[in-house]
């Protein structure tokens, strides 16, 4: 009985440490991306079923980038404070088990998403994970530039669902990847600047660790928030939303910038919290926005 007892919590707490790897929570809103990208694109409705595996198997190819990645940067990881405790820096796991379970998780995904809808929507959700693992991933390390590098796959999302939607990524669709491009840069600027400190512990090249007076953290965030207003008002110019978007997107936008440019003044970490929790905010209300104007 005691033995039982112990372990059905230690196969519970090795599940849990394997769906850790996977960073649901995270990945939630790449599954959100994607499903905005399949909305908005000219095609042939999939059905309920079909849509469902495709954003199951997204899920599933985004927890792989995720579980590769605590791979390759597990001695960094255990430099970390907010990063030391996941399950690889932590010892819960071994490398290979990760290795397994992200390859597993991977190849399931995209086989998931070929079958549901095409093979175009697979092969960019593995360019999405290949980008991430094997050029953003390493480069982190060598350049600040990593943080621009690494907004290619997050944008991305969008493109698989319209890929699955359509078969073809028309010019329409890259004005989704630009609204996500951008919009990622003042959210990874802000917290690399609450968390300067952890990242110059372990090595990471991110711009507030090699211009610690945040001048250029700031400025680079408010370019990129200016940049994002006129992006974001492109789908109604391009006949893909209407005003009602255009007046939500305009607002939204420039609440957002606004959270910028207090933040280059300030340079301070409840300045650049807010940023960050703006953008958490900006996204999903903008998809929204996007969505509900397309349905009316």
């Amino acid at each position: 009985m005691r033995t039982d007892a112990v372990a059905i919590p230690a196969s519970r707490a090795r599940m849990l440490d394997f769906v850790a790897l996977a960073k649901p929570r995270l990945n939630m809103l790449v599954v959100a991306s994607t499903l905005v990208g399949y909305g908005m694109a000219d095609g042939e409705p999939l059905g309920a079923l079909r849509i469902l595996g495709l954003l199951l198997g997204t899920g599933l190819v985004a927890g792989g980038a995720s579980a590769f990645n605590q791979v390759l940067e597990r001695d960094l990881d255990a430099l970390m404070r907010r990063t030391r405790t996941r399950p690889l820096p932590d010892q819960r796991l071994q490398p290979i088990e990760a290795v397994l379970f992200a390859s597993a998780i991977t190849i399931a995904g995209a086989l998931m998403i070929a079958a549901s809808s095409n093979v175009l929507a697979a092969a960019v959700a593995l360019t999405t994970l290949t980008t991430y693992v094997a050029i953003y991933t390493p480069l982190k390390r060598r350049s600040s530039f990593g943080t621009v590098i690494g907004a290619i796959p997050g944008a991305l999302p969008p493109i698989i669902g319209w890929a699955a939607a359509s078969g073809e990524l028309p010019a329409k669709a890259w004005v989704l990847f630009g609204i996500m491009f951008l919009w990622q840069l003042p959210h990874f600027l802000s917290i690399a600047w609450m968390y300067r400190d952890d990242y110059a512990r372990a090595g990471f090249q991110m711009l507030p660790v090699i211009e610690p007076d945040g001048r250029s953290t700031g400025r680079q965030a408010v370019v990129y928030a200016a940049a994002l207003v006129p992006v974001s008002l492109a789908p109604t110019l391009l006949h893909m939303t209407a005003d009602a978007y255009f007046a939500g997107a305009l607002v939204l936008g420039l609440a957002f910038l606004a959270l910028t440019l207090r933040f280059a003044r300030t340079r301070s970490i409840r300045d650049a919290r807010r940023v960050f929790f703006g953008s958490i905010t900006y996204l999903p209300l903008l998809w929204i926005l996007m969505i509900a104007d397309r349905l009316t």
